[in-house]
């Protein structure tokens, strides 16, 4: 008690207080009115003034120590970050308001770390010694709310610091805490691998419990260690009867409205179980045998009217494709899909489409049912929905029903996006090529590829129809050329089609004496494509070629022909001047030369990667009869010539096998650890070797100079010492011999060869030990390279095989490194004749373009695997 406290100075003292934190400080705009104005803005620019305003207000009252409002004006800035501006400076903020006292303060604070806090901040770090306090708190809910947030956010760190407490609380008899806490032990295991072995005992007592919110957090961490680790996966393989107990329980009996979804009981559980499932009967028909019957059950019993039964035919759908279940039940699980088709909902439609296309190659008898249904998708106004029926499409094309499919497809072509069009019109030339009925048929597809997709096609349409010309009768090539004269003649906006007009004037070059058109009015024709300033510079290229070789096609329009290419010989285009004047020589001073030096193209060989390769994306498990009458029928082999000696010799390394598969190596395109452990397995432990003296001077068998010569590896052969081999091992001065394989537009490729630890005598047989070549591949440009994929094929003498790659993506500088393992096959012969060839093709995107070249090497070391 104080004497000179008076009544008047207690109600001075209230008054002062109430117009300092009340009257002078209005509260704050609730969260409720921030939303309101944020929605009632117009434009982007009145948006971010109330935001800018809003975040300034609350900084300022961060500031204030006894601001009574933190807890909304948090609540407003986890508003303002979800709309994606920036909110980082509520992270210190949110440490304070998770250590307060008030539960409502605590459950904001925690909020707030879960959104704006991430393992890259320090101040997370800050958050374990408040999390472990509430972790130990006698409120459940306070308890709860931590374990939440540990769930979301924690670290490896975190983890092993709060492992013991989580644990504590995972035999909990309160079932509220008991869930949380196994969830939060699902987020330990994925961050630290390491501590799952103390769960697997509990694991098993869990799945007895009747809480299904128990059930559901135990087999979610179950999947994630069975995923994570085989001997785990193996160790819980003892669990599906009890996995198939309780789903058929919660099929077939028992009424639970607690958890009943839209008249299905407990979705979540089951889809959860059926995961669980697929993980563990993946490539196990013993387990797959237990499980059919319940799948069977579920597949044929569920709700379809709902989304809750939809989602659990889905995951029914996908573990039936994933295990080795039966061939009925796997026409089930497509029927499944197939309505799936049928729905009004896109989403359901997408779904059903997109599960197809990953599941198609398990029974393709069974989607083939379902043609027509997928077909009429490609008319659906959602662009993903027509996506994924394309690709499926393609999937589904044989040589019965080819006709039909590219009908749909070209009608398709006609209303897709410009990237769609060189997609698809790629993927229909490939299936024509692999299922063409008839020469003709092939012919009037491409003509309509080129007429309908114009200028978005890749050049491998053009080069693929140019080759089926060449290749063609006499009697196709002159039906062509009439359909090509047309197609440029009558149409309209040829600047949107110059593909079309590329292979056009090339046939009209080669075979215009076939053509039933008017001379003069073709030369006029030509004269206006070569001056349209719309046209390319390559589209004037083509022309220009196909003007001169008209010269000796058809008689009497020389000299109109001469004056158009001398037009030209001044040309701003430094390509188009250097052509029109070497046509021009042809026309004066080696007019004699003209005639031969302009005849016509021999047939072009059609591409061998091209004809497998590519062609394995359609080609189907089993041939049909007539094909495989085919086959059997013996073909005499015509007498190879010269120049195709070295296409001859790796024609049979891309030959397919029986089940529609070639030789053609392909790595999958998977991310390792990291480029250092790559480099610790890549080279062998005593470093880099040398090699010294690698040349071989035994005898050769006849003819191997000329074959060498092909190469051009006698020169080399011939200029190499004899002396004895000897391999040299020194880390101090290693080097290894390298092959420039590719240098162009800024990727270079080299391959570097690896001595072979072998000795003279050895080389007196052919070597079946894997010699070594370590692929290098570097990016020279500015630009970030991505999905870098490398593939190699050899003959079937050798034996390829090609490891993971150190990477997929090459930032500027950037290297990929990847090891190619080469073995002579056993019983195969030595010598020159089947030395080592390759071919190589590589792909990548750079900046959403799409990249891809092919290459021969040929010019390995003399003695490398002989």
């Amino acid at each position: 008690y104080s004497p000179g406290l008076t009544i008047n100075n207690i109600k001075q003292v209230i008054n002062e207080t109430i117009e300092t934190n009340i009257l002078r400080k209005p509260a704050p705009t609730r969260l409720r009115e921030l939303i309101r104005q944020i929605r009632a803005c117009r434009t982007a620019a009145e948006e971010r003034a109330v935001v800018n305003t809003e975040c300034a207000y609350i900084r300022s009252t961060f500031r204030e120590t006894d601001c009574i409002w933190k807890c909304r004006n948090m609540a407003k800035l986890l508003y303002i970050h979800m709309l994606g501006y920036p909110a980082h400076f509520g992270q210190v903020e949110c440490l304070k308001l998770a250590a307060s006292a008030k539960y409502t303060d605590k459950r904001i604070g925690y909020l707030g770390a879960m959104l704006l806090l991430d393992e890259r901040t320090d101040v997370h770090v800050l958050l374990t010694n408040c999390l472990k306090n509430d972790l130990n708190s006698p409120t459940q809910f306070v308890v709860g709310t931590a374990l939440c947030t540990l769930a979301a956010i924690a670290s490896p760190e975190m983890a092993r610091d709060l492992c013991n407490d989580v644990e504590r609380l995972i035999v909990s008899t309160n079932a509220f805490l008991r869930k949380k806490a196994i969830l939060c032990a699902f987020r330990f295991v994925r961050r630290v691998p390491e501590l799952m072995e103390d769960y697997l005992p509990k694991c098993e007592v869990f799945l007895a419990d009747k809480n299904h919110g128990i059930l559901i957090a135990t087999i979610t961490l179950i999947t994630e260690m069975c995923e994570q680790s085989g001997p785990v996966l193996r160790y819980f393989k003892s669990i599906i009867p009890t996995l198939v107990r309780m789903l058929k329980s919660l099929t077939v009996t028992g009424y639970s409205p607690e958890h009943l979804v839209s008249g299905v009981s407990d979705p979540f559980l089951q889809v959860k179980i059926l995961r669980l499932l697929r993980v563990l009967g993946h490539g196990d028909a013993t387990q797959s045998e237990i499980m059919n019957d319940v799948l069977a059950q579920v597949a044929t019993s569920t709700e379809t009217s709902k989304n809750a039964g939809n989602a659990i035919l889905y995951e029914t759908v996908l573990t039936i494709m994933n295990v080795e279940s039966e061939n009925s039940l796997r026409v089930l699980a497509v029927n499944i899909l197939g309505r799936f088709l049928l729905n009004n909902d896109k989403n359901i439609r997408f779904i059903g489409l997109l599960t197809l296309v990953k599941t198609v190659h398990k029974d393709m008898t069974a989607v083939q049912r379902h043609r027509i249904t997928i077909l009429e998708c490609l008319s659906d106004g959602d662009p993903s929905i027509q996506r994924c029926a394309m690709e499926l499409s393609f999937t589904l094309i044989n040589t019965q029903n080819i006709e039909m499919v590219v009908r749909e497809l070209l009608r398709y072509l006609e209303s897709t996006d410009a990237e769609m069009k060189a997609l698809c019109s790629s993927k229909i030339v490939l299936a024509a090529e692999t299922y063409s009925p008839s020469i003709r048929w092939h012919l009037d597809v491409l003509l309509r590829i080129l007429t309908i997709a114009g200028n978005n096609i890749r050049d491998d349409v053009i080069s693929s129809t140019i080759q089926l010309i060449s290749n063609s009768p006499q009697h196709e090539q002159r039906f062509i050329t009439d359909k090509m004269w047309e197609a440029i003649m009558n149409m309209n906006q040829l600047e949107n089609r110059q593909p079309l007009v590329q292979v056009a004037v090339w046939t009209i070059g080669e075979y215009g004496e076939s053509g039933g058109f008017d001379e003069f009015e073709l030369i006029e024709h030509y004269r206006q494509l070569l001056w349209a300033p719309q046209l390319s510079i390559t589209t004037k290229q083509y022309i220009l070629v196909s003007l001169a070789k008209i010269s000796v096609r058809i008689n009497g329009c020389t000299p109109e022909i001469q004056n158009i290419i001398n037009a030209f010989r001044v040309h701003m285009n430094i390509d188009l001047q250097q052509r029109a004047n070497e046509f021009s020589q042809l026309f004066t001073n080696y007019k004699h030369l003209r005639t031969s030096l302009l005849e016509k193209m021999p047939k072009l060989k059609l591409s061998e990667l091209t004809t497998s390769e590519y062609n394995a994306d359609f080609a189907s498990g089993e041939s049909s009869e007539g094909e495989q009458q085919q086959q059997e029928e013996p073909v005499p082999a015509p007498e190879p010539s010269n120049q195709d000696i070295l296409l001859d010799l790796l024609g049979d390394c891309f030959s397919s096998d029986g089940n529609g598969n070639n030789a053609l190596a392909v790595v999958p395109v998977t991310q390792p650890a990291a480029p250092q452990s790559y480099l610790q397995t890549s080279f062998n432990q005593t470093g880099l070797s040398t090699i010294n003296n690698y040349n071989n001077n035994g005898p050769m068998a006849p003819g191997t100079d000329s074959f060498l010569d092909l190469l051009g590896l006698a020169a080399a052969n011939q200029t190499q010492p004899s002396q004895q081999q000897t391999i040299d091992y020194t880390p101090a001065t290693a080097t290894i011999p390298a092959i420039e394989v590719y240098h162009k537009d800024d990727i270079h490729i080299r391959f570097l060869v690896h001595p072979q630890q072998t000795t003279v005598h050895d080389r007196e047989a052919p070597s079946t030990t894997p010699a070594r070549i370590t692929v290098q591949t570097t990016n020279g440009s500015q630009a970030t390279i991505e999905k870098f994929l490398f593939q190699a094929a050899v003959p079937k003498a050798f034996v390829l095989t090609l490891r993971e790659p150190s990477g997929t993506v090459m930032p500027p500088g950037g290297t990929i490194m990847q090891d190619l393992l080469i073995a002579r096959q056993t019983g195969q012969s030595g010598g020159a004749a089947s030395g080592l060839r390759m071919k190589v093709r590589f792909s990548y995107e750079v900046e959403n373009y799409s990249m891809m070249e092919q290459i021969d090497v040929n010019e390995f070391p003399s003695g490398f695997l002989r």
